[in-house]
C-alpha cells in the first residue's frame, strides 16, 4: 500500500507543528511550510521547506505532487495585543488572503481535491457577542456578516474563497472555524500570545520576580472559551476524514470569564495574587463555541476539562519562564 501524503501549510507555527507530529504518528510522510522552523521542538516532517507563501511560485513549487490531505494554517495572526490595536489591519489582510489565493490556484491545478482551512470564531457577528454570559456562534448565525476585526472580516472572505473553489473546480474544502486553541510550545509572549499562554506567563513571572499582583486588560469579565491543542488536532482529522464541508466550530463550551481564566492559572501555580485591571484591548464581550453541529455531523466535540489544558500549559511556560535571564 502506498503511503499517504500530507502538506503542512504554517508548520512552523503552533497549531501546524504540532499537526506534523500527529500526521507522523499515523505514517504520512508529511511536507511542512512555513517562514520559520518550530521555535521549541526540532520539525518531524520529512521534508521542511522554509519560505514565504505569499510568493506564488513558491506556492506551485512546493505543490509539485498529489498530496492526500492539505492543511492550510499559514496566517498573519496574534492574540488580542495584535489583531484589536487597528494597528496591522492592513497586513493581517493582504497577507493572509495572498496566501489562500496562492494555495488554493496552485492546489487545485495539481488536481488536489482534499484540503482544510482553519477559519476562526473571530468571524462571528459582534452584536452577537455583546453579552458575556450568553454569546451566540451557532454557524448559521455568520450572516448578516458584521465581524468585530479585520482579521474576522479576512477569514470570512477566505472561507467563501475555499467554498468557491469546492464548487467551480471540485476540490473538497474542509473548514472550522477555531476557537481560541492554546497549548504547550505555542506562543507565549511578545504580543501575539492568547490569553491562556499570557495568564501563564503572568503568574510566573510574578512569582519569579516577587511581585503581588497580574494585569489583566479591561475588566476582566469578558468571557471566552479555550481549545487544548489535542483535541484541536482530533477535530480537524475528523473534519478532514468525513464526509462534510463545514464550517463548523471547532471549539470547547465551557465558557470562561478572563477574571476567573487568571485566577485558575494562580491556583495551578498555588499562588494568589491581586489583579491590576488596566486599559487595553480586549475584543467582544462574551465568546464560546456552540458545539451542537459537531455533536450531530461528527459524532464528537470536545470534551476535555479546561483545567487540565491549562495545567499542562502552566507547566511548560513556568520552565521557559525560569530560563530567561
Amino acid at each position: 500500500m502506498q503511503q499517504k501524503k500530507a502538506l503542512v501549510l504554517g508548520a512552523g507555527g503552533f497549531i501546524g507543528s504540532h499537526m506534523v507530529k500527529k500526521l507522523k504518528k499515523e505514517g504520512f510522510w508529511v511536507r511542512g511550510v512555513d517562514l520559520k522552523f518550530p521555535l521549541f521542538s526540532e520539525t518531524q516532517a520529512d521534508d521542511f521547506v522554509i519560505g514565504d507563501l505569499r510568493d506564488p511560485y513558491l506556492c506551485k513549487n512546493i505543490i509539485d505532487m498529489k498530496f492526500d490531505e492539505v492543511y492550510q494554517f499559514a496566517a498573519d495572526m496574534g492574540g488580542a495585543g495584535y489583531i484589536f490595536t487597528g494597528e496591522n489591519d492592513a497586513d493581517i489582510m493582504h497577507n493572509s488572503a495572498t496566501i489562500n489565493l496562492n494555495i488554493l490556484d496552485a492546489s487545485m491545478r495539481r488536481n488536489i481535491k482534499r484540503i482544510f482551512y482553519s477559519s476562526s470564531a473571530c468571524i462571528y457577528p459582534q452584536e452577537n457577542q455583546v453579552d458575556p454570559d450568553n454569546p451566540n456562534c451557532e454557524e448559521s448565525s455568520a450572516y448578516p456578516a458584521h465581524p468585530d476585526s479585520e482579521y474576522g472580516w479576512e477569514k470570512l472572505f477566505s472561507e467563501r474563497l475555499f467554498l468557491s473553489y469546492g464548487k467551480n473546480y471540485g476540490m473538497e474544502p474542509r473548514i472550522a472555524r477555531y476557537h481560541n486553541v492554546f497549548g504547550p510550545e505555542g506562543t507565549w509572549q511578545g504580543g501575539k500570545e492568547k490569553v491562556p499562554a499570557a495568564m501563564c506567563r503572568k503568574v510566573a513571572e510574578a512569582i519569579k520576580n516577587n511581585k503581588n499582583e497580574i494585569e489583566i486588560w479591561g475588566d476582566g469579565e469578558q468571557t471566552r472559551s479555550f481549545l487544548y491543542i489535542d483535541e484541536c488536532l482530533e477535530g480537524t482529522c475528523r473534519l478532514m476524514r468525513s464526509d462534510w464541508t463545514g464550517p463548523v466550530n471547532i471549539g470547547s463550551d465551557e465558557r470562561i470569564a478572563i477574571n476567573n481564566l487568571a485566577k485558575m492559572a494562580m491556583a495551578i501555580a498555588g499562588q494568589n495574587f491581586a489583579l491590576k485591571h488596566i486599559p487595553g484591548p480586549q475584543g467582544v464581550r462574551g465568546r464560546n463555541s456552540d458545539n451542537r453541529l459537531i455533536s450531530e455531523k461528527l459524532n464528537w466535540r470536545p470534551s476535555r476539562p479546561l483545567k487540565d489544558g491549562m495545567t499542562q500549559t502552566y507547566q511548560w511556560i513556568e520552565k521557559q519562564v525560569q530560563a530567561q535571564k
